[in-house]
């Protein structure tokens, strides 16, 4: 399909105003509130049908996510879109400073198959509050939900406001090759560098959204069941496809055994002795993810978990010991049930190896001890964090969500995704009262009076 008439229309539409009042960027976003639950059993089907989902984790992470952030923006579109005033130096006196929110424009939003609503449209809600007209492509990867996102927003927004882009890679690289005015990567750090070569051509600002090797440093001193139940919930949950979920576990040599046997209890608990007929334990999304997850096994010993079953894009919740410091388990970001353990003996150690690896998009550290919390995360950059928890840092709207270095570039959420969506355009309002000389030439002898007035 050519996008560009699309494109085209989105801008013309963009340029009629009709996306620029408070009345009009709230009703689009009522709609959407209303859109998620009047079709969750759908959205339901589509995600267990692409994901092995459950209700429970179709809510939690899709949509109740979706409608939380719809609900904040809804609650503070109206202060978001307020000029902001600010002071003026004594060289503008008596004019008067500003900073309003314009929109970028047409924004392109190209989303992964995880999480297929939620980051589709996710990033929307804040280019939608902005007052942006989109272009959404959610992933071929997960085709029963992608189909339902281009459904639902076609029968119910108009397509000069947003469209939803079906199709693979070469539908990407399509809209790529056009001029829009922001996009939105979510993916993986290998094809985000093609988005950003292919964006560069058109100086199309980016933002990427990526992941890396999150650690969770366990300090001796922790509460071993509490981490242990946290840390199996956040890494099995998606069956691992998670972009911030624990990538490897750091762990005191003399408290190794007791964590493991901590967390495989835990899976027990969660999803039964055989986590394949649990019905809260999802799928993997193909068989090639499969076929490379199950590659990773080669490198280790796996003292939990392995069964595989390639007819049900199936991996048990699986632990992996003894691998190798270099061998791909730790050093590819995972992004599946495999969770590889790594002990060490001094917290020194423990934060050497974490810096082995570029900054990751999540950061986790169980301690009771706040001076280890703070050195922990202090010492070891990344997008996020979270102390004595997981995950849950993107649960909150008033925070940003955002890598840095080669986990991302940017974030969103809340407040933060208006922001990004929006151009901070300077607004000086100059005073017909008062016109000072001293701005004007001939500049002899007001070079003094200048100097006062900077310094």
């Amino acid at each position: 399909m050519n996008w560009e008439p699309v494109l085209e229309a989105q801008r013309r539409y963009f340029r009629s105003g009709a996306t620029l009042s408070f009345d009009f960027r709230r009703g689009q976003l009522e709609k959407l509130a209303r859109l998620l639950p009047e079709n969750e059993s759908r959205i339901n089907e589509a995600l267990a049908t692409d994901l092995g989902k459950s209700p429970f984790e179709a809510y939690a992470s899709e949509i109740g996510f979706l409608r939380s952030e719809t609900s904040f923006a809804l609650k503070h579109l109206a202060s978001w879109m307020r000029p902001e005033h600010v002071p003026s130096p004594i060289t503008l006196f008596p004019a008067k400073s500003r900073i309003e929110r314009e929109p970028r424009g047409v924004v392109l939003i190209i989303a992964p198959w995880n999480f297929p609503l939620q980051l589709s449209l996710g990033p929307w809600i804040g280019a939608l509050a902005a007052g942006n007209c989109a272009i959404l492509k959610p992933s071929e990867l997960a085709p029963r939900a992608s189909s339902l996102i281009a459904e639902l927003l076609g029968a119910s927004f108009p397509k000069e406001l947003v469209a939803v882009a079906t199709g693979g890679a070469e539908t990407s690289q399509a809209l790529l090759r056009l001029r829009f005015d922001h996009v939105l990567f979510t993916g993986s750090a290998s094809v985000a560098r093609e988005v950003a070569l292919a964006a560069a051509k058109t100086l199309t600002p980016l933002t990427l959204e990526l992941g890396g090797k999150n650690p969770v440093i366990v300090d001796a001193d922790s509460d071993m069941a509490l981490a242990a139940r946290r840390i199996a919930w956040a890494k099995f949950m998606n069956a691992g496809q998670t972009c911030i979920a624990p990538d490897y576990l750091l762990v005191p040599e003399r408290r190794k055994d007791e964590l493991v046997s901590g967390i495989a209890a835990n899976v027990g608990r969660f999803f039964g002795d055989d986590p394949r007929r649990s019905k809260d334990y999802g799928r993997i999304v193909s068989l090639c993810h499969l076929d490379r997850l199950s590659s990773y096994l080669e490198h280790g010993r796996v003292t939990l978990g392995g069964e595989q079953d390639r007819d049900a894009l199936y991996l048990a919740p699986t632990v992996l010991e003894d691998a190798a410091a270099g061998s791909p388990p730790l050093e590819e970001e995972i992004f599946g049930p495999i969770l590889p353990i790594v002990t060490y003996r001094e917290l020194d150690e423990a934060i050497e190896i974490a810096n082995r690896h570029p900054d990751p998009l999540a950061l986790y550290v169980f301690s009771n001890r706040k001076d280890v919390q703070r050195r922990v995360l202090r010492e070891i950059p990344s997008g996020g964090a979270a102390v004595n928890d997981l995950v849950m840092q993107f649960m909150n709207p008033r925070l940003p969500f955002g890598g840095r270095g080669t986990s991302g570039v940017g974030e969103y959420h809340g407040h933060f995704g208006f922001e990004l969506f929006s151009h901070k355009r300077a607004v000086v309002q100059g005073s017909r009262l008062l016109d000072i000389p001293i701005r004007y030439p001939p500049y002899r002898g007001k070079l003094r009076w200048l100097k006062k007035l900077l310094r």
